[in-house]
């Protein structure tokens, strides 16, 4: 533990905002779970539903810089070619 005042503060706030990005980052891992479980059930229009939620919080997580850019493009990309699988 830090020993100067203002750094045992930052140890806080830190702490606080790992928690934060770990939760958000869940949710997004959550909302791609969701679109792979409908595209397995074949439940199109559901699916499509989701993958709109699960873009919106790759795009988001990219913006706050909890994730790579790329790897957010990669995502989106498999995650539409799954959906688009089971419309076709």
């Amino acid at each position: 533990m830090a020993n100067i005042k203002q750094a045992r503060k930052r140890v806080i706030t830190q702490n606080n905002q790992r928690a934060q990005n770990n939760s958000f980052k869940s949710d997004v891992r959550s909302a791609m779970k969701r679109v792979d479980n409908l595209v397995d059930n074949n439940k199109t229009d559901e699916a499509k539903e989701a993958f709109k939620d699960a873009v919106q919080k790759i795009d988001k997580a990219v913006g706050k810089g909890l994730m790579h850019r790329n790897k957010g493009n990669r995502q989106k990309a498999r995650l539409s070619r799954r959906v688009k699988s089971v419309t076709a």
